[in-house]
């Protein structure tokens, strides 16, 4: 089974045409090489991909027909992507709701006025 029909099977990317975008972007490994679209998947395989600023490591288990339910995944691959990455994308998503909060848009000019008062207080102290 091709790499990106393997991933789009086991519901890593959401159509086929997306994992095939990956693989030449360069974004999947098998072995530490980039591989192309049309790489064949054996079981046994690791296949490393950057998708969403997390590295993934999945080891396919086996080969399903099509693509296959979510509950059933588990049975054609096994995930083995440390829990530091999942934790790194949870830090990146908290710095920057730090900065402003989803839904308030650009600063204004008021905004940036405040800012700048603020931070001109900063350096006179």
């Amino acid at each position: 089974m091709r790499v990106d029909k393997f991933l789009w099977s086991v519901r890593y990317y959401k159509t086929r045409s997306k994992a095939t975008d990956a693989a030449k972007k360069g974004r999947i490994r098998i072995a530490n090489s980039i591989v192309k679209p049309s790489r064949e998947v054996f079981p046994g395989d690791l296949i490393e991909m950057r998708k969403d600023q997390i590295d993934y490591k999945v080891e396919v288990l086996d080969l399903p027909d099509g693509r296959v339910g979510n509950k059933i995944v588990d049975l054609y691959r096994l995930d083995r992507t440390p829990q530091e990455n999942f934790d790194t994308k949870k830090l990146i998503a908290l710095n920057q709701d730090y900065y402003r909060k989803k839904g308030e848009g650009r600063p204004t000019k008021r905004d940036r006025r405040d800012l700048t008062g603020l931070l001109n207080q900063d350096e006179e102290e």
